[in-house]
This record gives structure tokens, C-alpha cells and sequence, in this order.
């Protein structure tokens, strides 16, 4: 983003090379502030694009996040007692 930010910018978001270290929540959190924000059509045209660039990665980390815990669910569901399990835990 731009040094200087527009006055609605919430100055506690990260830095887009801090969303690899992000938890979950905390990048679900900000995306569903930048989703707020846009959806009220209040921020210029170029914030806008800036938050819905950012909000694209924290949605993907996100997204990814969920797999690598999903993944970690099958594992844990295959190891315990040995036996492999035929299908993947539903998550519904």
C-alpha cells in the first residue's frame, strides 16, 4: 500500500509479507474487516482495489490454512489405530 493511506485505513492491518505468519483467525478477522469496508462503498477507488488485492491473499491463506488442518484431521484419523480410513472426515 501506499505510505500514505486514506484517513479510513485501519492502521493495524499487517503488511502484506506478514500474511504467511498470520493464524487463521487473525487473517479471518481482517478479511472480514476489508469485506466491511467495501461493502459500504465509502473508500475511494484506489483503496479499494488495494483492500480487495489484500483481502484475494488472506482469502487464499485462509483457504489454505483450512487444508493444512483438514489434512492434519485425516492424518490423526488414519494413526490412531492403525488402520487407514477408506474415506476423508467430512466436515459438514
Amino acid at each position: 500500500m501506499d505510505s500514505i493511506r486514506p484517513r479510513h485505513y485501519n492502521r493495524r492491518m499487517s503488511e502484506p509479507a506478514d500474511i504467511a505468519a498470520m493464524t487463521f483467525e487473525a487473517a479471518l478477522s481482517e478479511l472480514e474487516q476489508i469485506v466491511a469496508r467495501l461493502e459500504s462503498g465509502q473508500a475511494p477507488l484506489e483503496a479499494s482495489i488495494d483492500m480487495y488485492k489484500r483481502g484475494a491473499a488472506l482469502k487464499a491463506h485462509c483457504e489454505a490454512r483450512l487444508n493444512a488442518a483438514r489434512l492434519q484431521v485425516e492424518q490423526v484419523s488414519k494413526g490412531l489405530d492403525g488402520a487407514p480410513a477408506v474415506e476423508p472426515k467430512a466436515f459438514d
